[in-house]
Protein backbone atom coordinates (compact mmCIF):
# COMPACT_ATOMS: atom_id res chain seq x y z
CA UNK A 1 0.00 0.00 0.00
CA UNK A 2 1.04 3.70 0.71
CA UNK A 3 5.28 3.82 1.19
CA UNK A 4 7.60 5.31 3.51
CA UNK A 5 9.58 7.70 1.50
CA UNK A 6 12.33 6.02 -0.33
CA UNK A 7 14.89 7.44 -3.00
CA UNK A 8 13.86 6.00 -6.30
CA UNK A 9 17.06 5.27 -8.54
CA UNK A 10 16.06 7.94 -10.84
CA UNK A 11 19.49 8.51 -12.39
CA UNK A 12 19.28 4.43 -12.74
CA UNK A 13 16.49 4.83 -15.52
CA UNK A 14 17.46 7.72 -16.97
CA UNK A 15 20.57 5.80 -17.73
CA UNK A 16 19.25 2.02 -18.57
CA UNK A 17 16.67 4.12 -20.88
CA UNK A 18 19.96 4.86 -23.04
CA UNK A 19 20.21 1.07 -23.57
CA UNK A 20 16.77 -0.29 -23.88
CA UNK A 21 13.63 0.92 -24.93
CA UNK A 22 10.33 1.33 -22.47
CA UNK A 23 9.24 -1.65 -24.08
CA UNK A 24 12.02 -3.92 -23.32
CA UNK A 25 12.77 -2.24 -19.65
CA UNK A 26 9.43 -3.31 -18.85
CA UNK A 27 9.68 -7.41 -19.98
CA UNK A 28 13.31 -7.07 -17.88
CA UNK A 29 11.75 -5.78 -14.58
CA UNK A 30 9.43 -8.22 -14.87
CA UNK A 31 11.47 -11.64 -15.16
CA UNK A 32 12.94 -9.98 -12.16
CA UNK A 33 10.10 -9.16 -10.25
CA UNK A 34 8.84 -13.19 -10.74
CA UNK A 35 12.17 -14.65 -8.62
CA UNK A 36 11.16 -12.31 -6.01
CA UNK A 37 7.67 -13.41 -4.91
CA UNK A 38 8.40 -16.58 -2.94
CA UNK A 39 11.72 -15.44 -1.62
CA UNK A 40 9.93 -12.26 -0.10
CA UNK A 41 7.51 -14.75 2.31
CA UNK A 42 9.97 -17.20 3.16
CA UNK A 43 12.71 -14.90 4.16
CA UNK A 44 9.90 -12.91 6.39
CA UNK A 45 9.34 -16.77 7.74
CA UNK A 46 12.82 -16.80 8.92
CA UNK A 47 12.86 -13.22 10.72
CA UNK A 48 10.42 -14.58 12.45
CA UNK A 49 13.19 -16.22 14.56
CA UNK A 50 16.06 -14.29 13.62
CA UNK A 51 17.37 -10.85 14.87
CA UNK A 52 15.93 -8.44 12.32
CA UNK A 53 18.61 -6.13 13.13
CA UNK A 54 20.67 -9.04 11.01
CA UNK A 55 18.61 -8.06 7.89
CA UNK A 56 18.12 -4.38 8.03
CA UNK A 57 22.36 -4.70 7.84
CA UNK A 58 22.51 -6.52 5.29
CA UNK A 59 19.80 -4.38 3.02
CA UNK A 60 22.07 -1.50 3.47
CA UNK A 61 25.30 -4.08 2.39
CA UNK A 62 23.33 -4.90 -0.93
CA UNK A 63 22.26 -1.68 -1.68
CA UNK A 64 25.83 -0.16 -1.63
CA UNK A 65 26.46 -3.66 -3.88
CA UNK A 66 23.50 -3.02 -6.10
CA UNK A 67 25.27 0.92 -6.74
CA UNK A 68 28.53 -0.12 -7.14
CA UNK A 69 27.91 -2.43 -9.86
CA UNK A 70 25.72 -0.08 -11.41
CA UNK A 71 28.83 2.08 -11.53
CA UNK A 72 30.88 -0.41 -12.83
CA UNK A 73 28.76 -1.12 -15.97
CA UNK A 74 30.07 1.74 -17.64
CA UNK A 75 33.55 0.17 -17.49
CA UNK A 76 33.09 -3.83 -17.54
CA UNK A 77 30.72 -6.04 -19.49
CA UNK A 78 27.80 -2.94 -19.67
CA UNK A 79 24.84 -5.03 -19.88
CA UNK A 80 25.90 -7.84 -17.69
CA UNK A 81 26.89 -5.73 -14.79
CA UNK A 82 24.01 -4.05 -14.77
CA UNK A 83 21.82 -7.14 -14.93
CA UNK A 84 23.95 -7.88 -11.86
CA UNK A 85 23.23 -5.10 -9.88
CA UNK A 86 19.33 -5.44 -10.46
CA UNK A 87 19.42 -9.02 -9.15
CA UNK A 88 21.47 -7.53 -6.29
CA UNK A 89 19.05 -4.90 -5.78
CA UNK A 90 15.70 -7.55 -6.28
CA UNK A 91 17.26 -9.97 -3.43
CA UNK A 92 17.28 -6.04 -1.18
CA UNK A 93 13.71 -5.09 -1.62
CA UNK A 94 13.27 -8.99 -0.96
CA UNK A 95 14.10 -7.80 2.34
CA UNK A 96 12.64 -4.54 2.81
CA UNK A 97 9.56 -5.70 4.73
CA UNK A 98 11.71 -5.87 7.57
CA UNK A 99 12.00 -2.21 8.08
CA UNK A 100 8.22 -2.56 8.94
CA UNK A 101 8.95 -5.17 11.14
CA UNK A 102 11.00 -2.53 13.23
CA UNK A 103 8.39 -0.10 12.85
CA UNK A 104 6.19 -2.40 14.55
CA UNK A 105 8.64 -3.24 17.18
CA UNK A 106 9.96 -0.39 18.15
CA UNK A 107 7.44 2.39 17.94
CA UNK A 108 4.60 3.01 20.89
CA UNK A 109 1.48 1.94 19.54
CA UNK A 110 -0.83 4.76 20.96
CA UNK A 111 1.60 7.16 19.46
CA UNK A 112 2.20 5.80 16.18
CA UNK A 113 0.51 8.67 13.93
CA UNK A 114 2.40 11.00 15.85
CA UNK A 115 6.04 8.87 16.07
CA UNK A 116 5.51 8.49 11.92
CA UNK A 117 4.88 11.81 11.39
CA UNK A 118 8.38 12.63 12.62
CA UNK A 119 9.93 9.83 11.25
CA UNK A 120 8.90 11.17 7.61
CA UNK A 121 10.19 15.23 8.12
CA UNK A 122 13.70 14.34 7.70
CA UNK A 123 13.62 12.07 5.04
CA UNK A 124 11.69 14.55 3.03
CA UNK A 125 13.66 17.08 3.56
CA UNK A 126 17.16 15.15 2.87
CA UNK A 127 15.15 13.49 -0.58
CA UNK A 128 14.16 17.15 -1.35
CA UNK A 129 17.44 18.63 -1.00
CA UNK A 130 19.50 15.47 -2.67
CA UNK A 131 17.37 15.19 -5.93
CA UNK A 132 17.73 18.96 -6.76
CA UNK A 133 21.87 18.32 -5.72
CA UNK A 134 21.50 15.64 -7.78
CA UNK A 135 19.71 17.19 -10.81
CA UNK A 136 22.12 19.82 -11.25
CA UNK A 137 25.01 18.04 -10.54
CA UNK A 138 24.21 15.32 -13.40
CA UNK A 139 22.07 17.16 -15.23
CA UNK A 140 24.33 20.13 -15.63
CA UNK A 141 27.69 20.03 -14.29
CA UNK A 142 28.27 16.52 -15.31
CA UNK A 143 25.93 15.18 -17.81
CA UNK A 144 28.47 12.43 -19.14
CA UNK A 145 27.46 8.79 -18.68
CA UNK A 146 31.19 8.43 -17.07
CA UNK A 147 29.95 10.78 -14.35
CA UNK A 148 27.10 8.58 -13.32
CA UNK A 149 29.25 5.66 -13.32
CA UNK A 150 31.44 7.67 -10.71
CA UNK A 151 28.13 8.90 -9.06
CA UNK A 152 26.78 5.08 -8.69
CA UNK A 153 30.41 4.35 -6.98
CA UNK A 154 30.49 6.69 -4.56
CA UNK A 155 27.00 6.57 -3.22
CA UNK A 156 27.43 2.51 -2.64
CA UNK A 157 30.56 3.17 -0.89
CA UNK A 158 28.83 5.50 1.20
CA UNK A 159 26.84 2.47 2.54
CA UNK A 160 29.57 1.53 4.62
CA UNK A 161 29.07 4.04 7.28
CA UNK A 162 25.14 3.43 7.37
CA UNK A 163 26.48 0.00 8.18
CA UNK A 164 28.60 0.58 10.76
CA UNK A 165 26.23 3.00 12.39
CA UNK A 166 23.22 0.29 12.49
CA UNK A 167 25.74 -2.59 13.87
CA UNK A 168 27.07 0.07 16.67
CA UNK A 169 23.47 1.75 17.40
CA UNK A 170 20.61 -0.50 16.13
CA UNK A 171 19.17 -3.24 18.79
CA UNK A 172 18.79 -6.87 17.99
CA UNK A 173 15.20 -6.96 17.95
CA UNK A 174 14.88 -10.87 18.55
CA UNK A 175 12.54 -12.98 19.40
CA UNK A 176 12.57 -11.77 23.03
CA UNK A 177 11.83 -8.55 21.78
CA UNK A 178 8.46 -9.29 20.67
CA UNK A 179 6.35 -10.24 23.61
CA UNK A 180 4.55 -6.73 23.71
CA UNK A 181 1.43 -7.49 22.31
CA UNK A 182 0.79 -10.95 20.92
CA UNK A 183 -2.64 -11.46 20.05
CA UNK A 184 -4.69 -14.39 17.08
CA UNK A 185 -3.87 -13.57 14.31
CA UNK A 186 -7.29 -12.96 12.10
CA UNK A 187 -7.78 -12.94 8.26
CA UNK A 188 -11.38 -11.11 8.99
CA UNK A 189 -13.17 -8.51 6.22
CA UNK A 190 -10.75 -5.66 7.50
CA UNK A 191 -7.56 -7.43 6.51
CA UNK A 192 -8.98 -8.83 2.99
CA UNK A 193 -10.01 -5.03 2.74
CA UNK A 194 -6.16 -4.15 3.19
CA UNK A 195 -5.25 -6.88 0.68
CA UNK A 196 -7.91 -5.52 -1.54
CA UNK A 197 -6.69 -2.28 -1.67
CA UNK A 198 -3.02 -3.22 -1.26
CA UNK A 199 -3.63 -4.82 -4.94
CA UNK A 200 -5.36 -1.83 -6.20
CA UNK A 201 -2.79 0.55 -5.37
CA UNK A 202 0.36 -1.02 -5.99
CA UNK A 203 -1.24 -2.31 -9.90
CA UNK A 204 -1.87 1.58 -10.02
CA UNK A 205 1.90 2.80 -9.04
CA UNK A 206 3.30 -0.16 -11.14
CA UNK A 207 1.52 0.75 -14.18
CA UNK A 208 3.09 4.57 -13.77
CA UNK A 209 6.23 3.95 -12.34
CA UNK A 210 9.06 6.44 -12.34
CA UNK A 211 10.70 5.20 -15.94
CA UNK A 212 7.35 5.88 -17.33
CA UNK A 213 7.49 9.31 -15.92
CA UNK A 214 10.99 9.88 -17.99
CA UNK A 215 9.68 8.93 -21.03
CA UNK A 216 6.95 11.50 -20.98
CA UNK A 217 8.32 14.25 -19.98
CA UNK A 218 12.41 13.69 -21.63
CA UNK A 219 11.18 11.83 -25.35
CA UNK A 220 7.44 13.05 -25.80
CA UNK A 221 7.76 16.22 -24.36
CA UNK A 222 11.76 16.86 -24.79
CA UNK A 223 12.57 17.92 -21.04
CA UNK A 224 15.49 17.42 -19.63
CA UNK A 225 16.49 15.63 -16.40
CA UNK A 226 17.06 18.47 -14.45
CA UNK A 227 13.40 19.14 -14.79
CA UNK A 228 12.62 15.53 -14.21
CA UNK A 229 14.46 16.07 -10.62
CA UNK A 230 12.86 19.31 -9.87
CA UNK A 231 9.41 17.71 -10.09
CA UNK A 232 10.85 15.15 -7.77
CA UNK A 233 12.42 17.14 -5.46
CA UNK A 234 9.34 19.90 -5.58
CA UNK A 235 6.64 17.36 -4.87
CA UNK A 236 8.88 15.60 -2.16
CA UNK A 237 9.37 19.30 -0.55
CA UNK A 238 5.64 20.71 -0.72
CA UNK A 239 4.72 16.99 0.82
CA UNK A 240 6.45 18.33 3.93
CA UNK A 241 3.14 20.23 5.45
CA UNK A 242 0.96 16.92 5.22
CA UNK A 243 3.58 15.79 7.99
CA UNK A 244 2.52 18.37 10.88
CA UNK A 245 -1.13 18.10 9.54
CA UNK A 246 -1.43 14.42 10.11
CA UNK A 247 -0.38 14.94 13.85
CA UNK A 248 -3.58 17.10 14.21
CA UNK A 249 -6.21 14.73 13.06
CA UNK A 250 -7.83 12.20 15.19
CA UNK A 251 -6.96 8.23 14.51
CA UNK A 252 -10.55 7.95 14.14
CA UNK A 253 -10.82 9.45 10.89
CA UNK A 254 -8.76 7.12 9.76
CA UNK A 255 -10.40 6.06 6.91
CA UNK A 256 -11.67 9.13 5.81
CA UNK A 257 -8.00 10.56 5.29
CA UNK A 258 -6.75 7.30 3.92
CA UNK A 259 -9.89 7.68 1.20
CA UNK A 260 -8.57 11.36 0.99
CA UNK A 261 -5.31 10.29 -0.32
CA UNK A 262 -6.84 8.01 -3.30
CA UNK A 263 -8.57 10.85 -4.22
CA UNK A 264 -5.56 13.22 -4.54
CA UNK A 265 -4.03 10.24 -6.35
CA UNK A 266 -6.72 10.15 -8.92
CA UNK A 267 -6.67 13.84 -9.51
CA UNK A 268 -2.75 12.85 -10.12
CA UNK A 269 -3.47 10.37 -12.67
CA UNK A 270 -5.96 12.63 -14.09
CA UNK A 271 -3.53 15.50 -14.61
CA UNK A 272 -1.14 12.91 -15.68
CA UNK A 273 -3.62 11.86 -18.56
CA UNK A 274 -5.24 15.50 -19.59
CA UNK A 275 -2.37 18.20 -19.10
CA UNK A 276 1.13 17.71 -20.95
CA UNK A 277 2.80 20.60 -19.71
CA UNK A 278 5.83 21.18 -16.88
CA UNK A 279 3.51 23.17 -14.46
CA UNK A 280 0.85 20.48 -14.88
CA UNK A 281 2.75 17.88 -14.19
CA UNK A 282 4.79 19.25 -11.01
CA UNK A 283 1.37 20.54 -9.87
CA UNK A 284 0.12 16.46 -9.92
CA UNK A 285 3.13 14.77 -8.48
CA UNK A 286 3.21 17.89 -5.39
CA UNK A 287 -0.60 16.94 -4.84
CA UNK A 288 0.13 13.25 -4.41
CA UNK A 289 3.05 13.51 -2.46
CA UNK A 290 1.04 15.40 -0.03
CA UNK A 291 -1.77 12.94 0.09
CA UNK A 292 0.89 10.24 0.44
CA UNK A 293 2.78 11.58 3.23
CA UNK A 294 -0.44 12.22 4.98
CA UNK A 295 -2.01 9.25 4.71
CA UNK A 296 0.58 6.74 5.59
CA UNK A 297 0.91 7.56 9.15
CA UNK A 298 -2.89 6.32 9.42
CA UNK A 299 -2.70 3.29 7.02
CA UNK A 300 0.20 1.61 8.91
CA UNK A 301 -1.34 2.06 12.35
CA UNK A 302 -4.55 0.30 11.08
CA UNK A 303 -1.72 -2.44 9.53
CA UNK A 304 -0.35 -2.82 12.54
CA UNK A 305 -3.65 -2.90 14.63
CA UNK A 306 -3.85 -6.22 12.52
CA UNK A 307 -0.58 -8.03 12.82
CA UNK A 308 0.93 -9.77 16.55
CA UNK A 309 4.72 -8.49 17.08
CA UNK A 310 5.43 -12.08 17.14
CA UNK A 311 4.24 -12.71 13.86
CA UNK A 312 4.82 -9.97 12.05
CA UNK A 313 8.10 -10.52 10.02
CA UNK A 314 6.05 -13.44 8.20
CA UNK A 315 2.85 -11.73 7.86
CA UNK A 316 4.37 -8.55 6.76
CA UNK A 317 6.64 -10.41 4.27
CA UNK A 318 3.42 -11.86 3.15
CA UNK A 319 1.84 -8.88 2.52
CA UNK A 320 4.40 -7.84 0.57
CA UNK A 321 4.86 -10.99 -1.30
CA UNK A 322 1.09 -10.46 -2.11
CA UNK A 323 1.94 -6.80 -3.73
CA UNK A 324 4.81 -8.24 -5.72
CA UNK A 325 2.17 -10.75 -7.34
CA UNK A 326 0.09 -8.45 -8.18
CA UNK A 327 2.58 -6.23 -9.64
CA UNK A 328 4.36 -9.15 -11.47
CA UNK A 329 3.37 -8.36 -14.81
CA UNK A 330 2.75 -4.63 -14.30
CA UNK A 331 6.43 -3.13 -15.55
CA UNK A 332 5.17 -4.90 -18.88
CA UNK A 333 2.05 -3.92 -19.91
CA UNK A 334 3.16 -0.35 -18.08
CA UNK A 335 6.05 -0.63 -21.30
CA UNK A 336 3.27 -1.73 -23.51
CA UNK A 337 1.19 0.88 -22.65
CA UNK A 338 3.48 3.66 -22.69
CA UNK A 339 5.04 2.34 -25.96
CA UNK A 340 1.25 3.08 -27.66
CA UNK A 341 0.81 5.97 -26.23
CA UNK A 342 3.03 8.09 -23.22
CA UNK A 343 -0.27 9.04 -21.01
CA UNK A 344 -2.12 5.97 -21.16
CA UNK A 345 -0.34 3.92 -17.98
CA UNK A 346 -1.80 6.93 -16.26
CA UNK A 347 -5.34 6.45 -17.44
CA UNK A 348 -5.31 2.84 -16.16
CA UNK A 349 -3.68 3.88 -13.27
CA UNK A 350 -6.74 6.49 -12.77
CA UNK A 351 -9.84 3.89 -13.19
CA UNK A 352 -7.56 2.03 -10.32
CA UNK A 353 -7.38 4.30 -8.05
CA UNK A 354 -10.85 5.15 -8.42
CA UNK A 355 -12.07 1.41 -7.52
CA UNK A 356 -10.17 1.95 -4.28
CA UNK A 357 -12.43 4.67 -3.00
CA UNK A 358 -15.58 2.87 -2.68
CA UNK A 359 -14.04 0.00 -0.18
CA UNK A 360 -12.78 2.64 2.21
CA UNK A 361 -15.74 4.54 2.32
CA UNK A 362 -18.10 1.06 3.29
CA UNK A 363 -15.43 0.89 6.20
CA UNK A 364 -15.50 4.40 7.30
CA UNK A 365 -19.60 3.87 7.48
CA UNK A 366 -18.95 0.13 9.25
Amino acid sequence: MIESPEPPPITLEVWIYDLYTILEIGIVFTLINIVSVPLTYLIGKIFDRVAVRHGLILIDALDGVENVLYGLSYFFLGPLTISLGLFVGKISRILYPLYQVAEKLLYPRDRLEEVYAWHMRLPLLSQAMGFVVLGYVFGVLFPKPIHFALGFIAIGASSLFTVLYLVKYLPRLDIEERIGDRFEFRFDREFKSILAIEALHILALYLAPEIVLINYMMVELGMSFFQVMLVVALSILASLPATHLSERISPRHRFRVISLYFVLRTAWALIMFLVPNFFAILVANIVAEFGNTLALPFYRSWLFSKVPSDKASSILAGVSSFRRLVGLVAPFVAGALASINPTLPYLASLALFLATIPILLSLEKS
